[in-house]
């Protein structure tokens, strides 16, 4: 027994290396919540002693415009912030019920320009239903955009509410680094 305890060459159990692994101390987050007309973006570096806020807004196209230039103007913007932050992870707004064909078609094609420019870049994309983003920020799953731009405005020390479609997108992002900090029993789907 002391041979082995005094050996140089003892092996570690695998769970024990695993253990002793640094853990990353910083990431860069992309939230994206799409839309056609007003595609929400926030990219958070999250890490201690809080998350900070690298960039939101929202990717607004002109009523006027047809459709494809609309996607065709997300996919540039996105580009852009990528190219810019150079975010390891996306997190995009699951998809919700719509009573509009019409309306999920559209938000379908943004949410699939994002999607495609995201992949494009290499990234790793998961999903977040809503009601678990709202739940998560402000602890009540059917709560109001203000509600959520107000938190989000608190969590992230801002000087004023993100835009509804902004803070949407910081939501996500803010809810996948917390997820990331511990054991969820509903974690989020990789896409």
């Amino acid at each position: 027994m002391q041979n082995r305890l005094s050996s140089k060459r003892a092996a570690l159990p695998a769970f024990e290396t695993n253990l002793r692994a640094p853990a990353k101390a910083r990431q860069i987050i992309l939230g994206i919540d799409p839309a056609l007309r007003g595609t929400g973006y926030g990219i958070i570096c999250a890490g201690k002693p809080a998350p900070q806020t690298l960039v939101h807004g929202t990717i607004s196209c002109h009523p006027g415009w047809e459709r494809s230039r609309c996607l065709l103007h997300i996919v540039q913007m996105l580009r852009d912030l990528l190219q810019q932050y150079r975010p390891e992870v996306c997190v995009i707004e699951g998809l919700f019920y719509a009573q509009n064909l019409r309306t999920a078609l559209v938000m379908g094609e943004a949410r699939g320009a994002a999607l495609a420019t995201v992949a494009e870049a290499g990234l790793e994309i998961y999903e977040i239903a809503p009601r678990k983003v709202k739940q998560a920020v402000v602890g009540y799953g059917a709560a109001q955009k203000l509600a959520v731009a107000k938190m989000v405005q608190r969590m992230l020390r801002l000087a004023a509410p993100p835009e509804p479609d902004a803070a949407d997108a910081l939501a996500l992002a803010l809810t996948y680094a917390q997820e990331q900090g511990r054991y969820n029993l509903t974690p989020s789907r990789r896409l």
